[in-house]
């Protein structure tokens, strides 16, 4: 394929050749990259005092780039995460227009060279199944909207969906009967299987058969009939936390989101011995490192492995074979 080294050309066949075409990306990975020149190019304005049609390739050199992360810090109060997530989306832009600009491979390397900002991982947040158990007690089931949510909530904690994912669901990617599961397309456009335990069949069976709708229709719709949106899953968990609160004291103290509940499901798996791997195709993980996050938040597992050493001060002791043993091994 040709390629104009213009800037404004390269930018368009980033995201039409590159991400949509060849990667076949999410919408909402397009969305994060689109924002992140939307910003970009804005900056480049105020910073160049040029028209974007007068921009090139040659302004978008390293320190420009360094400038533009400060400025998205100190400006825009952004954290060190969202910075590094702005980063990946311009590296991702020069790696590509290394291939059509080679005449400008200096500034691309340099750019390419910029690190990712270092910062500190805060433990995670998850609820405690006293805590699960107060949530999903919480909406008032007697109304279509309570009913709604609590199946979205018992869902939400016993598969660990991303709320992305949650809001995509179609009753058609819900099998229920021998082998129940939800199918969903996750990150990275992956097609995953994920069981259901059968407080939630139960859940979803009423749930189905009270709306009795489409395949195609969303399972978890709006009260205008289209699919909820991140806002309302994020809006409907506040309203229902805010009556668990009242219930369990602990829940006050903690901040709770769509991703928390996910977290919470991911814990329930490894405290009740899940293999960390049977974790990571779980939660639909590219990496299995990723789900080390889980182990650093277990108290209850370093407990175990705290009890299974030995205070100093005691004399190590030697391992003695019972009579049977002895008994055995002389007959041998």
């Amino acid at each position: 394929m040709k390629t104009s080294t213009n800037f404004a050309v390269l930018l368009e066949t980033f995201f039409t050749d590159r991400l949509m075409r060849q990667r076949q990306v999410s919408p909402h990975t397009i969305a994060a990259y689109r924002d992140t020149f939307c910003l970009l190019l804005r900056f480049a304005q105020e910073r160049l005092k040029k028209t974007l049609s007068t921009i090139t390739l040659e302004h978008f050199d390293a320190p420009f780039i360094v400038a533009f992360l400060e400025h998205l810090e100190k400006n825009r109060g952004n954290s060190a995460r969202s910075r590094n997530a702005r980063l990946a989306a311009i590296h991702s832009f020069f790696q590509y227009a290394a291939l059509y600009a080679p005449n400008h491979s200096a500034l691309i390397q340099r750019v390419l060279a910029i690190d990712s900002k270092k910062y500190d991982h805060i433990q995670i947040e998850f609820l405690t199944s006293h805590e699960i158990e107060a949530l999903l007690k919480a909406p008032d089931v007697s109304t279509w909207i309570g009913r709604r949510d609590q199946t979205l909530l018992l869902l939400a904690v016993q598969t660990g969906l991303r709320v992305s994912e949650l809001v995509g669901l179609r009753c058609e990617d819900v099998i229920l009967g021998t082998g129940a599961h939800v199918r969903c397309l996750g990150k990275g456009r992956k097609e995953r299987c994920t069981p259901l335990r059968k407080d939630a069949v139960r859940a979803l069976k009423c749930w189905l058969r009270e709306c009795n709708p489409q395949s195609f229709d969303p399972l978890f719709p709006s009260t205008r009939g289209g699919p909820l949106g991140p806002d309302g899953v994020e809006h409907l968990l506040a309203k229902h936390l805010a009556t668990a609160r009242k219930r369990c004291s602990s829940l006050r103290k903690k901040r709770v989101s769509p991703h928390v509940l996910r977290h919470s499901a991911a814990m329930e798996l490894l405290q009740a011995g899940v293999d960390r791997s049977v974790i990571a195709l779980w939660l639909g993980h590219e990496r299995l490192e990723t789900t080390q996050i889980y182990f650093h938040a277990s108290l209850a597992l370093k407990e175990k492995a705290l009890a299974k050493t030995k205070p100093s001060n005691v004399r190590p002791g030697r391992y003695r074979p019972d009579d049977e043993l002895l008994a055995f091994l002389k007959t041998l």
